[in-house]
């Protein structure tokens, strides 16, 4: 069982352990909270000191029952978790379902080639303007008023 200091290693690992055995493959996802205990010397300072958040831990593991690889990576920090969670997992999905890796520029191919083509024929619509004030509508109270300028 391998553990890692940063998520971006067990990131780059999981991707080649489950491109040599996509089927077999898993991954799993710990989340936990752990409430913080008061000491109870610490009890009679409780009332003066603020009370500390709880502790939440993420653990990822990759794990291929055929070979026996285990890799893990825990960690406390709240930006990596939404960054492990949102493209890691989505980068490893890809891979275990055989699709081709995308690149950050090609995430969206379509939109830019949408902007390199221009439309050949597209209908101009003309409106005309009058000079007619717009009918009132009566009760419009209730925005805010002008500040006047300085004199």
């Amino acid at each position: 069982m391998s553990y890692f200091k940063t998520g971006q290693e067990w990131l780059e690992q999981s991707t080649l352990l489950i491109q040599a055995s996509p089927t077999t493959t898993k991954i799993t996802t710990r989340y936990s909270i752990k409430a913080v205990k008061r000491r109870k010397a610490a009890a009679a300072d409780a009332a003066a000191a603020p009370e500390k958040p709880p502790r939440a831990v993420l653990v990822l593991k990759t794990f291929d029952p055929v070979s026996g690889v285990t890799l893990k990576y825990r960690t406390t920090k709240a930006a990596e978790v939404s960054r492990l969670m949102g493209a890691a997992m989505g980068q490893l999905g890809r891979s275990m379902a055989a699709l081709p890796e995308v690149a950050p520029e090609e995430a969206m191919p379509d939109a830019a080639a949408d902007e390199d083509e221009q439309p050949k024929s597209v209908p101009q619509v003309q409106t005309q303007t009058t000079s007619a004030p717009p009918p009132a509508t009566g009760g419009g109270g209730g925005g805010k008023k002008k500040k006047k300028g300085k004199k």
